[in-house]
This record gives structure tokens, C-alpha cells and sequence, in this order.
């Protein structure tokens, strides 16, 4: 592999005359670049240029190995260029992964504002609720939801917002079997839950900090939020979900909130970034800009 830098001094020495015209202008000892063309020479097995007392001049395959040089130096500054660019304004592909719901209700309406924002940006979401790789698989970012502190890895991990859930049911239910007015209230009622692991339960966190475990067994479990929205509103029982995700439910009336001072989960949103060093503007960008908005998409007033 050649050294750039010799292939540079080459050409400088070709373009100004001499070693003794190219130091001067470099501000390097002519001794310097003669030594440094000597190993691109040796580099290479052939001789370059012609040095005498007398005349200067490049050999037949140091003619075309000047053209090869130019193009490749031009190469190099393009690349260079390109890099710079990218480090001041946000620009390039950022690959993007996220669970279906927040794509669905967080970051819709988000994405193309800040694609509005910044023409010279792309986006690729991949939105699952797979657990995924972010690394292994090549993304630049992942926005999560959680209850839990995340893992610690590698990864730079950044709080976007404060998503607590909510009790919610459909008011046919509720003209049925009534509205509960304690959490003990619970234990009589259908529930509808997330899909889980560990205990079927919910904790509740009351107004004054505290806390009651109630065990439920639910009717209908999913691992969508959609689906278990879709199924509170079928009055098939009580829901608990982000209370964000909701709102136009309860606006239109097919949705009504229960327990409103009880939250039903402290939930969290975090961006999740591969890397600590080298972080490109378009990333950076992104993140700062849903650090802002999510949390007014997010926000959610108690009655």
C-alpha cells in the first residue's frame, strides 16, 4: 500500500520543477523530499524520475504514474471534502429502528418534519418488535420504550421522554359493571394485558407515592398496543396503556380513563446510539430534535 502523502510530494515535485522549487514551497529540506520519493520508488520497484546535475525529468512510467497520482489525490481531497461536509451539516442515510407502536404514534408525524428540515438527510425505520441488534445489524439509532432501567452495554443511551400508562375502558363496559373508584376495585373486573414473563400484575403508583401490586387475569393478552386499545374499545374490559396513544379515543368518547390519579406503569423513552466518538450531524440532529418534540406528542393531562 502506497503512502498518500509520498504520491503528494511526488506530484509537488513534478508541478514546481525540481526538489529544490517543491521544498520551498512546502517548506520542507529538499533532502526530505528526495528521500521521500526515493521509498516511493523503492515502493514501487521502478524509477520515477530522472535526476541529473543537469536536467530533471520523469521517466516513461513516471509520466503515467503522474496520472494515475492526480487522479488519485483528487480522489483523496473529494473523500476528505465529503467527510467535512457531513461532520457540519447534517446530511447522509440514518438507519432507524423502533417498536411498531411509538413509529406508529410518536415519530409519524415527526420523521417528516424533520426530513422537511434537512433535505440533504434519509431516513430507513425498521420498525419491530423483535428484539434487535443495533449494532450487528448496521443501525445508527433505536428509539425504546421501557419500565425498566435499560442494560448497560456499549451503547449511548439518552432519556427523550416520560410515557406513564394509564387505566382506560370502553363505556359500554363500564355502564356494565360499573367504574372503579379504589384500585382495590380491580380484583372484580375483566382486565386486558400486555404480554409478559414475569407476573401477570399491575403496579400501581398512587398521587402520594404509593404503591399497590394487583394481580390480574386478563381476557385478552397481546403483545401490540394497538390490539389491546382496539379491544378495550370493544368493552371486552380494562386496559393499561400509554397514555399519549389514547387520546383520540378519549376525545371521541369510544375510550373513558380510570383511576386518573393512579399511574399504571412508569414508562420511559430512550435513544439508544452505537457509538460514543464519531457521531454524525444527521444523528446527532435527530436525536436533539425528538428530545423536544416526543415529549409534546407524549404528554398527557389527567382529567
Amino acid at each position: 500500500m502506497l503512502d498518500l502523502k509520498d504520491v503528494y510530494y511526488f506530484v509537488q515535485v513534478v508541478d514546481r520543477g525540481g526538489f529544490t522549487a517543491a521544498g520551498a514551497s512546502l517548506r520542507l529540506p529538499k533532502s526530505t523530499l528526495s528521500h521521500r520519493v526515493q521509498e516511493l520508488e523503492a515502493s514501487l520497484g521502478v524509477r520515477l524520475l530522472n535526476r541529473t546535475s543537469r536536467q530533471f525529468g520523469m521517466t516513461d512510467i513516471g509520466k503515467e504514474f503522474y496520472q494515475y497520482a492526480i487522479a488519485t489525490l483528487q480522489s483523496a481531497e473529494a473523500a476528505e471534502e465529503a467527510v467535512r461536509q457531513r461532520l457540519t451539516e447534517p446530511s447522509g442515510v440514518i438507519r432507524l429502528t423502533t417498536a411498531v407502536e411509538i413509529a406508529q404514534f410518536a415519530l409519524r408525524d415527526l420523521l417528516p418534519i424533520f426530513l422537511n428540515r434537512h433535505p440533504k438527510v434519509r431516513i430507513i425505520e425498521i420498525a419491530t418488535d423483535r428484539y434487535v441488534d443495533i449494532v450487528g445489524e448496521g443501525f445508527d439509532l433505536a428509539i425504546r420504550g421501557h419500565t425498566t432501567p435499560l442494560q448497560d452495554s456499549t451503547l449511548v443511551q439518552r432519556a427523550i421522554a416520560h410515557v406513564p400508562w394509564y387505566l382506560f375502558a370502553g363505556p359500554k363496559y363500564l355502564e356494565q359493571m360499573g367504574v372503579p373508584e379504589r384500585p382495590e376495585d380491580l380484583a372484580q373486573h375483566a382486565t386486558i394485558s400486555m404480554v409478559r414473563n414475569g407476573p401477570l400484575q399491575w403496579q400501581l403508583q398512587g398521587p402520594d407515592g404509593e404503591e399497590i401490586v394487583m394481580p390480574i387475569d386478563p381476557r385478552f393478552q397481546s403483545n401490540n398496543m394497538v390490539a389491546l386499545k382496539e379491544a378495550a374499545c370493544a368493552n371486552l374490559g380494562i386496559a393499561a396503556l400509554p397514555g399519549y396513544i389514547c387520546r383520540s379515543e378519549l376525545q371521541a368518547g369510544g375510550l373513558q380513563q380510570l383511576l386518573p390519579d393512579w399511574v399504571a406503569a412508569d414508562a420511559r423513552m430512550s435513544a439508544l446510539i452505537p457509538f460514543r466518538t464519531g457521531l454524525l450531524p444527521a444523528v446527532r440532529s435527530l436525536v436533539d430534535f425528538l428530545a423536544v418534540e416526543i415529549p409534546v406528542i407524549t404528554a398527557f393531562d389527567r382529567p
